[in-house]
């Protein structure tokens, strides 16, 4: 299973979200640049990256820190928040992102997912983010009627390389994740499944590792920053 250590852009700056609240924001790096050099020195293998204000603009808004990552870090990246054109994750993909996540327009616009999917093979991920099973867009700043594990059904054959599966309600929280969500949703469906939300311990790690689902991944973030999670310990205890 391997390990992503996040890092969240907003207006520049590495930081970390309650809940998935933008007002309720803690900056943890002026510079996400060198947060994630200090991740890679770490020995991390992947880097989980968000852009927060894109996620909300529809549109990339934090380009500037991402392409600084890109360029400073030799470690494979993903990237989500306000990719939702073919324009878009093109021009990422040709910056040497190595993987683009699909969240909303994953709801809205499904066909892109599949047509990326196919023309990018390996590089799109769909981001299937929820409220009590439900999915959330736009930032999970709206509510739909739709359950996860039906979204994440509907790309069963679309070729897609993961599912990053996040319970909003854990993010953030030092909660710990919803391992039996996760699980369940990684049991329904044969893509790869990464953990995303309240990863805050490495019991935590341990406890998704063990699940049963052969999960692919886990992403944390608020923990690795906090010391609470320490990532050259997390990364040999996935190793053994």
């Amino acid at each position: 299973m391997i390990l992503y250590p996040a890092i969240d852009l907003k207006d520049g700056q590495a930081v970390r979200l309650l809940k998935g609240d933008m007002d309720k924001a803690t900056v943890f790096n002026d510079d996400p640049a060198a947060q994630a050099e200090a991740f890679v020195r770490a020995g991390c293998e992947w880097l989980h990256l968000v852009d927060l204000n894109g996620a909300f603009a529809g549109t990339p808004v934090n380009a500037a820190p991402v392409e600084a990552i890109l360029q400073r870090c030799p470690v494979p990246a993903q990237l989500g928040g306000g990719i939702r054109d073919m324009a878009t994750i093109e021009r990422w993909l040709d910056k040497g992102l190595a993987r683009v996540i699909l969240g909303t327009v994953a709801v809205e616009n499904p066909d892109l997912v599949r047509d990326a999917a196919r023309a990018f093979p390996g590089q799109v991920a769909v981001g299937i983010d929820a409220r009590e099973g439900r999915v959330a867009t736009k930032g999970w700043a709206t509510e739909t009627d739709l359950r996860a594990t039906d979204l994440a059904r509907s790309f069963e054959d679309a070729g897609v390389a993961a599912i990053i599966y996040t319970d909003i309600n854990r993010d953030g929280a030092m909660q710990g994740p919803n391992i039996d969500e996760t699980a369940a949703l990684a049991r329904a469906v044969s893509i790869p499944v990464i953990a995303s939300g309240g990863v805050s311990s490495l019991a935590d790690l341990i406890a998704l590792r063990d699940c049963g689902a052969a999960l692919n991944g886990a992403i944390s973030g608020r923990a690795l920053y906090d010391g609470a999670l320490d990532l050259e310990q997390a990364l040999a205890t996935l190793r053994a």
